[in-house]
C-alpha cells in the first residue's frame, strides 16, 4: 500500500472519530450525569507578608503599629517610654503573632466589619474604641487619645492586616472558637490539675508569667491572674471565651485548632480555674444598655433572666441560654 494511500486512511479515521464525538455532543437522548466536582474546602485566614509593607510614610506608621502591637509595654507599659498607661502586658500576649494567628484572636476581619454595632456599649464602635477597650479591660489601662500618633499607627497596622479580606467576609481562622456548653458547671478545682500538666511550665506555678528579659519590658508568656493580667471588665473573663481560646492555642508551641491539645472539657475546667483566681476588678457601668443581650456567661447582674451570678460565671450555660430563647418568642 502506497503512503498516500496511508494518509488517505489515516484522515478517514480522523474524520470518523470527530463526527462521532460531535453526534454525540448534540445527541438529544438521555444525558447520563456527571459526577459532582468535590468541594475545595475553605482555606484559613492568612495575613499579608510584612515584606510587603510599603516603604512609604504609611508604611512607617505600619510597621510602628506592628511594633506596638508586639512590644506594647515598651511604648505603653508601667515603665513604657511614650507613656505609663498599661498593666505591662502586650497585645500580641492575647493577639497571637502579632495578631496575624489563625484562631488565635486575630485582626483578620477587623477592617472589613468595624465601624459595627455591639450589644455591649449599645453603640456602633470604630477600631479606635476597640483597641482603647483592650488597653482599658485586658491591658488594665487608660485609653490613647485619638489624636495620638499611637492610635494611629495601631488602626493602620490593624486595617493592614485585614486589607485582603473581601468587604463584611469573616473568614475561616476569625474570631474565637465557640465551644459546646458542658452539661455541668466548669469544675475550677479539675481545671488546677489541667493547669499543672499543660500550663504551668509557661505561666508559672503563681501564673505570674515569664517576663521578656531581652527586651527588658513585658511579657513572654504573660500572668494570667493578680494584679499585672487583664481585669474584670476584659473579654477573655468571660468563660467561654477564655476556654475557646485555650483550646484552639494552648500549650502555645504544640496546640492548633485542628489538633488541639487539650479536650473541651479541658479547657472548660482550666478557665474556671484561672478566672476564678483574684485579677483587678475594674467596673463598666455602662456595659450592656439592653440587659436582655447580656451574653450568658457575662457574670455581672442585673440579668434579665433568674440565675445566680454564681451560675452565670461557671455555668451550666444552656438552662440560661434555654431560657434567655423562650423570653425571645
Amino acid at each position: 500500500m502506497s503512503r498516500t494511500m496511508q494518509g488517505w486512511i489515516l484522515l478517514t479515521g480522523v474524520a470518523v472519530i470527530l463526527f462521532t464525538i460531535l453526534i454525540n455532543a448534540h445527541s438529544t437522548g438521555p444525558q447520563v450525569a456527571k459526577p459532582a466536582l468535590p468541594e475545595v474546602p475553605e482555606w484559613p485566614w492568612e495575613a499579608p507578608d510584612t515584606a510587603a509593607i510599603p516603604q512609604t510614610e504609611t508604611g512607617k506608621l505600619i510597621r510602628y503599629g506592628r511594633d506596638l502591637i508586639v512590644k506594647t509595654a515598651h511604648y505603653l507599659g508601667p515603665q513604657g517610654i511614650v507613656q505609663p498607661i498599661s498593666n505591662g502586658m502586650n497585645c500580641q500576649n492575647c493577639h497571637l503573632d502579632a495578631g496575624t494567628r489563625p484562631w488565635g484572636n486575630n485582626y483578620g476581619a477587623v477592617a472589613t466589619t468595624y465601624p459595627r454595632y455591639r450589644d455591649r456599649s449599645g453603640m456602633v464602635e470604630s477600631v479606635e474604641k476597640r483597641i482603647n477597650d483592650c488597653l482599658q479591660r485586658s491591658l488594665n489601662g487608660k485609653a490613647l487619645d485619638s489624636n495620638s500618633r499611637e492610635l494611629k499607627a495601631m488602626v493602620a497596622y490593624i486595617k493592614w492586616v485585614g486589607s485582603e479580606v473581601q468587604a463584611n467576609k469573616k473568614p475561616l481562622g476569625v474570631g474565637i472558637s465557640n465551644l459546646p456548653y458542658l452539661d455541668r458547671p466548669a469544675d475550677s478545682t479539675q481545671g488546677a490539675f489541667v493547669y499543672a500538666q499543660y500550663c504551668q511550665r509557661c505561666h508559672g506555678n503563681d501564673g505570674q508569667g515569664l517576663s521578656d528579659s531581652l527586651q527588658h519590658a513585658g511579657y513572654l508568656y504573660p500572668p494570667l491572674w493578680g494584679a499585672h493580667s487583664y481585669n474584670t471588665g476584659a473579654g477573655l473573663y468571660r468563660l467561654s471565651r477564655l476556654a475557646g481560646y485555650v483550646r484552639d492555642n494552648m500549650p502555645y508551641d504544640e496546640a492548633f485548632h485542628c489538633r488541639p491539645v487539650l479536650t473541651d472539657e479541658e479547657a472548660w475546667d482550666v478557665a474556671a480555674y484561672i478566672n476564678a483566681r483574684a485579677r483587678p476588678a475594674k467596673p463598666f457601668p455602662k456595659d450592656w444598655p439592653d440587659i436582655s443581650t447580656k451574653p450568658v456567661d457575662h457574670p455581672f447582674g442585673p440579668f434579665s433572666d433568674t440565675f445566680s451570678t454564681q451560675q452565670h460565671k461557671f455555668g451550666p450555660f444552656k438552662p440560661i441560654e434555654t431560657q434567655k430563647k423562650k423570653a425571645k418568642t
